[in-house]
């Protein structure tokens, strides 16, 4: 990379219809270390639905994400019974040199591990279900799920990971299941390296002019506060943004970025350091309109997965001026990180076997800032 800084590469990393599994997706990745890169899918089976009893998958990489070792199951299905294991959010703890992983199963149970040893072995899950019984006294969930993307870790040592719930009363995964609608967005945070969870305010609900806020991505400002960035259902289809001073309380009143389209995808924010030198914030999502004629109707709120875009701002979220056009086909959910070197890294579902949400790859971008800056 460092031959053509204005290039980038791509390298698939999953593959649907591959070693037992319908379909991989959800992303996630993390850079640990000097050259350590975990990457991480659900890997489903069935017909690749979000209740399908599916396994949490990792490919490790030790040369910043070059070249890749063999899958291997993090998380079973088996383990834990019927229901799907999922929403594995992972946080690179920068004091310790831990990673830090929260994950759920069936949408109603949450776990915590960690690995000592830059991903190679994760301790035995324990689990962190009852912190979550207080949101009750705010919110009647029977749903609930961390993330998805990646947790942050602030400047003082804080944890902080997006959640959202739902009171299962939806009806669109049938009567077996329950519903991911209505929903509402919350937040989990950790002071002790993520010994002891806590649970924050609710950060928006559904209500009037406000449609199933759910999957969320936070990032840490220049001032300390942590900034929101939520998916919602809204006819505006923008994205969602709300700030707290510590991630936790006193969010301020939500309100839609108007650069930032919204086609009911999730997103991903990381810090990085832009081409001066100083801190920028990377966004990334399909930033598209276009409607899904073929799975939902042009009257719907819900927009095509594709374009999946890049957008850099140098002033803590309030402006876009940067939209760098990554995937022009088919794609949907990422997550981003950053190596010490620079190395900006993407892992993106992309392509179609069949449908929207039968992704053919979980593709692997890896590209330095000038890339994104470049004509």
């Amino acid at each position: 990379m460092k031959a053509d800084k204005c290039k980038v590469l791509k390298t698939p990393v999953f593959e649907a219809r591959t070693n037992g599994y319908h379909v991989y997706r959800i992303p996630g990745i993390l850079a640990v270390g000097k050259n350590v890169v975990l990457a991480t899918a659900e890997a489903r089976r069935g017909k690749g639905g979000d209740y399908d009893n599916n396994d949490v998958i990792m490919r490790r990489s030790e040369d910043n994400g070059i070249t890749w070792g063999p899958p291997q199951v993090i998380v079973s299905n088996e383990t834990y019974g019927s229901g799907p294991v999922s929403n594995f959010i992972m946080i690179y703890d920068r004091n310790n040199k831990s990673v830090q992983v929260l994950f759920c199963h069936d949408y109603n149970r949450v776990f915590s591990i960690r690995s000592m040893d830059e991903g190679k072995t994760f301790s035995k899950p324990v689990e962190i279900t009852s912190v979550l019984e207080s949101y009750k006294k705010l919110y009647p969930w029977t749903v609930i799920a961390t993330g998805p993307s990646h947790g942050i870790q602030l400047r003082n040592g804080r944890y902080v990971v997006p959640l959202w719930m739902s009171d299962g009363t939806g009806t669109e995964f049938g009567k077996n299941h329950r519903g991911h609608r209505p929903s509402a967005v919350g937040s989990l945070y950790s002071d002790d390296h993520g010994t002891t969870w806590k649970c924050g305010d609710i950060v928006v609900d559904t209500g009037p002019g406000m449609r199933n806020p759910n999957e969320t991505t936070a990032v840490e400002l220049s001032d300390g506060k942590v900034l929101f960035n939520i998916r919602s259902e809204c006819d505006e289809n923008r994205r969602l943004i709300s700030n707290s001073p510590d991630g936790a309380v006193k969010w301020s009143k939500p309100a839609f970025d108007n650069d930032l389209y919204e086609p009911i995808c999730m997103g991903c924010l990381l810090k990085v350091q832009g081409p001066d030198g100083k801190s920028a914030i990377l966004f990334s999502n399909p930033r598209n309109l276009d409607p899904v004629d073929a799975d939902w109707g042009k009257k719907s709120v819900r927009r095509d997965r594709k374009n999946l875009t890049l957008h850099l701002s140098y002033d803590d979220c309030r402006t876009w001026p940067v939209k760098k056009l990554l995937e022009d086909g088919p794609s949907g959910y990422s997550d981003l990180t950053v190596s010490e070197d620079g190395t900006i890294m993407c892992l993106y579902e992309c392509g179609r076997v069949s449908g929207m949400y039968d992704d053919k790859y979980l593709m692997l971008a890896r590209f330095n800032i000038e890339y994104l800056t470049s004509k």
